[in-house]
Formats: structure tokens, sequence, C-alpha cells
């Protein structure tokens, strides 16, 4: 038999709610997992017009840059649906915008008809915005809420289509013990709700992996009293990048710092969960003044540069924010280190030539400079080496 990858817990989701703890029960351990991985699907975008638009500022940037350069990126775009007298009623958000071109309107000869693509927000209360009767339209605004114009109504081009289904996840080669054990024995075919824990070689939690109801089982090719269970999951799959970084978990928390390096940004993304979800919670902070040292050779992009901040405060696997907000609330306490401390940072110049030079749709990663004044300003002493 081989060494089990996984274990399968019970799962409450009353108690998981309300912050019950050690109430799952062990259901299985299992040798490893089929259909577990996967990236999730670009981001669903859909086509739309805003109609009889008087634009402004970022938007009408766009709008000319799209007019001789082409499809021109405008981030986020806020509308303000508006009643009779100009008074805003509720919000309805595109993200990741591109101003695709625009033409006459065909009521109006001083306004625009503009084409925009997007993804609606997670956050939007409703699949598309009605206006109310005798509405003025919608009320536009950009990602810092700055004024985009406005626009007398919103016409949807291209429907947002339906997302891919996706399938279950297999356990094999499991060795059922407890409630689940009883209920295969009696052939019960509701076998309740699961979750899936990725364990290292000792036995120990590594990091959650999947949650779901488990609905079916076969005998496993993996050895004799063993089977494969399949469960459909409402959970997030673990993007690919995860089986790598927990192979590099395998044995536990890393012993030897920069495993990570070895990892593309996906992975050191990844890493940082893994890092995050093994940090002792609680465990009082380092005395302040204390000197650490960052190992600078690695930090190629920002996952890096966090991934090597929290090894260099918490040890190897250790972690100290995976962004600025989070390295925020670390630097509050009760992470492993508050200010002040001094922190070397050895062959800085790789992340000075590396960092801040890929621009993104709605932001970019911080510079190699925005990292130095972030810190400095939160107290610590940098020490470029």
């Amino acid at each position: 038999m081989g060494r089990p990858k996984y274990v399968l817990l019970s799962y409450d989701q009353e108690a998981e709610f309300e912050g019950q703890e050690n109430y799952e029960e062990t259901w299985a351990l299992c040798q490893d997992a089929a259909d577990l991985f996967a990236d999730p699907p670009p981001p669903v975008r859909g086509t739309y017009e805003l109609l009889g638009c008087a634009p402004e500022g970022e938007l009408r940037t766009a709008l000319a840059r799209a007019r001789t350069d082409g499809p021109a990126p405008l981030g986020s775009l806020t509308l303000e649906i508006l009643t009779k007298s100009g008074t805003a009623v509720g919000e309805w958000h595109l993200e990741d915008v591109r101003v695709l071109g625009d033409r006459a309107c065909a009521r109006d000869l001083t306004l625009r008809d503009v084409t925009v693509e997007g993804r609606e927000s997670d956050d939007n209360p409703y699949d598309y915005p009605q206006c109310p009767p005798l509405s003025q339209g919608y009320r536009l605004s950009g990602t810092d809420g700055d004024p985009c114009g406005t626009c007398r109504d919103l016409a949807q081009v291209r429907e947002v289509g339906d997302e891919p289904l996706e399938p279950p996840l297999r356990l094999l080669g499991c060795s059922p013990r407890g409630a689940l054990r009883a209920a295969l024995d009696a052939g019960e075919e509701d076998l309740g709700h699961a979750k899936v824990l990725r364990i290292d070689s000792s036995g120990l939690p590594v990091q959650a992996a999947a949650e779901g109801e488990l609905r079916a089982w076969i005998p496993s090719a993996h050895g004799p009293g063993l089977v494969d269970l399949t469960l459909d999951l409402w959970s997030d799959r673990p993007p690919l990048a995860a089986r790598e970084v927990w192979e590099l978990w395998g044995d536990g928390r890393p012993a030897k710092p920069n495993r990570w390096a070895r990892c593309g940004p996906e992975g050191r993304e990844f890493w940082l969960r893994t890092a995050l979800a093994n940090h002792e919670y609680g465990s009082p902070d380092k005395v302040s003044g204390i000197t650490y040292h960052l190992d600078g050779r690695h930090i190629t992009d920002n996952p890096g540069f966090f991934c090597a901040l929290g090894e260099a405060v918490n040890g190897p696997g250790g972690y100290f924010g995976w962004g600025l907000d989070a390295l925020n609330d670390c630097l509050r306490g009760h992470w492993g280190a508050a200010p002040p401390f001094t922190l070397v940072w050895h062959d800085a110049h790789v992340a000075r030539t590396c960092l801040g030079v890929t621009p993104h749709v709605d932001h970019r990663s911080s510079t190699f400079d925005e990292l130095l004044t972030f810190l400095t300003g939160k107290g610590v002493e940098v020490r470029l080496a």
C-alpha cells in the first residue's frame, strides 16, 4: 500500500460555521486523487454598449486611445442607477474593462454610443441593471471613484455564457473507517458531506484541499479492501500549482529555506497560502530590535518577495504577509515580529531589476522602491546589501 497523501474527514456545515474545533471524524486515508487540481477558468466577459454616453475623465481618455490604437484598458466601471430626479438608487459594476470603440448616438448626435468589454463583479446585486421609469440613466465612475460621465441606457451586445461543467473529484486507494465504513457495509446511498486534507509523510495535515458531497464508491485497483470514492465538489479546486507546492511540503514544513524558489509565480502564490495555513497563531512576537536577513537572490516577482520575507522573519516555510495589506496586518504584531526591527536585504539588485515591471489591467505589482517606502514607513529599518 502506498503512502497516503490525503485524509477524508466528516463535514458538519453548522459546526464549521460556528467555529467548533475537533468535531471532524476521520473517514478514510487515501493514497491519491484524480481530477483534484484545476486552474480557475478565465473570467467570463461580456460586451456592452453605453448608449447616449457623455464620456469624461478616464473613460474619455481610454476612448481616445481606442480610436487610434485599438482596445484600451479602463480598469473598473461603476454604473449608478439614477431616478427621474437624478438620485442614485443602486450600483452595478464591471471589472477589467476595455474600451473597444464608439459611434454617434442616433437619438442625439451630441452623444456617443460607447462599446466596452468587461466582466460583471461578483458583488453585483443582480445580473443586469434596470432603470426605474423616466430614469435619467446612469452616472459613471472609474476605478478610484472619479467621474467618467453619464449614459442614458446600457445594452448587452454579447451575453455571458455558462461556465463549463467540471468532473467530480475521485479519491483513490482509500481505507474507509468509522461511520463511513459502517455506511459502506450497510449499503447506504447517502454517504454525507466530507472534507479532504492534504497530509504529509507523518500524517499531519498540510492544507485543506476540497469539500463536497460523497456520493459513490467502487472497489479500488490500489489494493484489496480499498475503495475509490467520488465527491461532487462545492468548493474551488486547488490550482495546478498546488501539486508542486504540496510535494515540496511532502515531509512537513520545509527544514531549509528557498524551496519555494523553484516554483513559478503561481506556485509561489500558492506557497504563501500554504505557509499561512501552517502558521502557528498566537505565538508571541520576538523582541524588538532584532536584525533579520532577507535572502534576495530569488526575488524575481512580488510573490517571491513575500516568500523570502516570511522565511526571513519566521524561518523556512514561514509566513509574514502575501501582499501589502496582509503585510501591514503582520507588522501590527502577533505574526512573529513587530517594528522596530532591522531588515538586511541581501542581493537587493535582483528585486530592483525585476519587481513592478509587468503591468496588469487594473493594477500592477509593487516596485522595489515602493516596497522600501512601505517598510520604512512602518518603522522597519532596511539595509541594502
